[in-house]
């Protein structure tokens, strides 16, 4: 098994190697080179990997920062701000489920689960704890490029939301969602921290009560999270919105499973 994970920590890194070659290295350090907005923390116990990977994505305009663990990861975190983070799965320590977990209980950072282990259980669970992509080692790296800043855009868009709708906050069954805050308050008055999916998810439920809504149409008006592969996706992301509002799976009031159909939102009062 050791063997085979070198192998593919190996594979990726020729392949990073591969695609540096593709760019000169002059054009790093060219005067009209753009000014770099987006922010990226790679987590990765590989050295070679890390190094590799933070001098491709300068060139598509993502600065990065690299660190090998969770603690490297939380002290990252204190002292600076980023617009995506790349979790490794097999981490030392803290695994990337392990960390997921703690992001998602705190934050709405995206995240892009990068892992040398295939198997669809770990990807189903990647999803289930808040992850908004999943890619497998070996990768191709101008296809991880294409995942962040497709993640980005539907964060921008899902940021934007609340100004097109000009709502600040509404309110279903003494639940309130702040659009403006982007933060869900239960009726406890705690605050109950959503992913950018969950938070775009419960909108357009919001926006659509008592409607049967199929997982195609779910898919599409949520904006997905470049998934829509995965057929059960938006199963997923339905089940993790219900452990927030406290909505039994076995018998859930607010979100109503319609078999062969789809979801329906059935709160009682939204204002």
């Amino acid at each position: 098994m050791a063997a085979l994970l070198a192998a593919r920590y190996d594979c990726s890194a020729a392949i990073l190697q591969a695609a540096h070659g593709a760019f000169p290295v002059q054009a790093l350090n060219a005067p009209e080179q753009r000014t770099r907005t987006t922010r990226a923390l790679i987590v990765d116990d590989n050295l070679e990997l890390r190094e590799l990977l933070s001098g491709y994505l300068i060139r598509f305009n993502i600065d990065s920062e690299a660190v090998g663990d969770g603690n490297g990861m939380r002290k990252a975190l204190a002292e600076s701000h980023f617009d995506v983070i790349i979790l490794d799965l097999m981490l030392p320590g803290e695994d990337g489920l392990a960390l997921c977990r703690e992001l998602r209980s705190t934050s709405d950072i995206p995240i892009l689960m990068l892992t040398a282990r295939c198997e669809p259980t770990d990807r189903i669970i990647g999803l289930e704890l808040g992850a908004d992509d999943y890619m497998a080692k070996p990768f191709e790296p101008r296809e991880l490029v294409a995942r962040i800043q497709s993640i980005l855009r539907r964060v921008r868009d899902d940021r934007e939301l609340p100004k097109n709708e000009q709502r600040s906050s509404i309110r279903f069954d003494d639940w309130r969602l702040h659009s403006v805050l982007r933060q869900l308050q239960s009726p406890d008055g705690l605050v109950v921290p959503l992913s950018n999916a969950e938070f775009r998810l419960l909108w357009v439920f919001l926006e659509r009560p008592r409607r049967v809504l199929s997982r195609e149409q779910l898919l599409d008006a949520a904006r997905g999270r470049s998934i829509e592969a995965f057929d059960r996706s938006i199963d997923l992301l339905v089940s993790r919105l219900r452990q927030k509002l406290g909505d039994d799976p076995k018998s859930p009031k607010l979100i109503k499973t319609v078999r062969g159909e789809g979801y329906l939102f059935d709160a009682r009062e939204i204002v």
